[in-house]
């Protein structure tokens, strides 16, 4: 995984970054830690320190690096750095070149990527001065993110604040390029549940989160990919980023029309979708009424297309098909089948038994027509999603 950099400014949303900073050492990422000193009045340097292992940068003075100099080993030592929160201040001092204390004077000398992530209140957010130094920051290359509408410090709701945790490690995640293998590249990703609708207020649909797809978005971007992501039912924040379409859907038929649009011109199709098998025949326009006197209802349904095996049948030469097999018994027997049987250049095979629906873990085995299985073991989903890139790359290179 990557070693990243936080630095924490001044504003009442810095308590947040405890919480980025956890979320990135789950996924795996080593993070270091730089704060101002207004940052060091709403959160504690110990705090820090005790959760990273390592000193904090605080001083360019800071008498525990008198072998290197602080600030500078920091930036050399960062595949990333991210700002968060960032205020008006730092902001301004970023868009000016002023290096004035030992975090701005890291930040210049970084020449990794930067993320920014301004959090303040909505005044200061749309104050023109800002939005000149929010446009250089981003014509001088740096990543920032939009702050989200919601409840602000002053006890109201505007456009200001910080972006939840998730989100911002999410964004994260997807600018921390690896390679640029998969450059010019499009992989077209379902992810989520599909919904068929019963009568207005019922649906039939299933337990998936779209936790895995969304995972495989990220794993994709983070070597070049362009990315479009077909989703239905899910439980994640989709998160807007550069090289990302996203199109929304509900049914297994809706699922079926717009992959076959968007895989036509793709490279690589990954179908992590968890798509309902089948559907009602017939949909009530009206809500169904309990009748007094009956006590069961008969539902008749009829078969959903199968999305993968379709799609699979129009592949051309160098595209290629991955499918996940969501099974709760004989998980490779049935994988095999479905690989064999579909026309999938690749089956993911995932036993849901195992507390994986919403769960950010995973277990997963690789099926391929000419390699062994690879079993990867439980870990987190992001983890696995990184691994299968890797697989498809090798893969698409036959």
């Amino acid at each position: 995984m990557s070693k990243i950099a936080i630095y924490i400014s001044g504003g009442i949303a810095a308590y947040k970054s405890i919480l980025v900073l956890r979320e990135l050492q789950k996924q795996g990422h080593e993070v270091r830690v730089g704060m101002t000193a207004n940052a060091q009045k709403f959160v504690g340097v110990q705090t820090f320190a005790a959760l990273t292992h390592t000193t904090v940068l605080t001083d360019l003075w800071d008498n525990d690096h008198q072998t290197e100099i602080g600030h500078l080993e920091l930036a050399q030592w960062c595949d990333l750095a991210l700002v968060v929160p960032a205020t008006a201040n730092i902001i301004a001092k970023l868009a000016n070149g002023i290096a004035d204390d030992a975090v701005t004077t890291a930040l210049i000398a970084t020449d990794k990527p930067i993320i920014v992530v301004p959090a303040m209140n909505n005044k200061m957010w749309h104050n023109a001065a800002l939005q000149r130094n929010i446009k250089q920051l981003i014509d001088d290359g740096m990543q920032v993110m939009t702050p989200e509408t919601g409840y602000l410090a002053e006890g109201y709701q505007a456009q200001g604040r910080l972006p939840e945790p998730d989100k911002i490690v999410q964004f994260v995640n997807a600018n921390l390029h690896c390679d640029s293998s998969l450059v010019g590249k499009k992989v077209v990703i379902t992810a989520g549940a599909t919904l068929e609708k019963i009568d207005p207020v019922r649906y039939i649909s299933n337990f998936s989160s779209g936790k895995m797809g969304w995972a495989m978005v990220q794993a994709f971007l983070q070597r070049g990919a362009d990315v479009t992501l077909i989703y239905g039912k899910v439980s994640v924040n989709i998160v807007p980023f550069a090289r990302l379409t996203t199109i929304h859907v509900a049914s297994a038929q809706e699922m079926l029309t717009v992959a076959e649009h968007e895989f036509s011109d793709a490279d690589i199709l990954v179908m992590t979708a968890a798509v309902a098998d089948f559907r009602p025949k017939n949909y009530c326009p009206q809500k169904i009424k309990k009748v007094t006197g009956n006590d069961s209802y008969q539902l008749e349904l009829v078969k959903n297309p199968d999305i993968l095996y379709t799609l699979a049948q129009s592949k051309k030469a160098k595209q290629v098909v991955v499918g996940f097999a969501a099974e709760t018994n004989n998980l490779l027997a049935n994988a095999h089948t479905k690989l064999s049987n579909k026309g999938a250049d690749m089956i993911i095979a995932n036993d849901v038994s195992q507390d994986v629906f919403g769960s950010d873990l995973n277990e997963v085995t690789i099926i391929t027509k000419d390699d062994p299985d690879v079993k990867l073991p439980r870990m987190n989903k992001q983890e696995i999603a990184e691994s299968i890139v890797n697989h498809i790359i090798k893969l698409n290179s036959k």
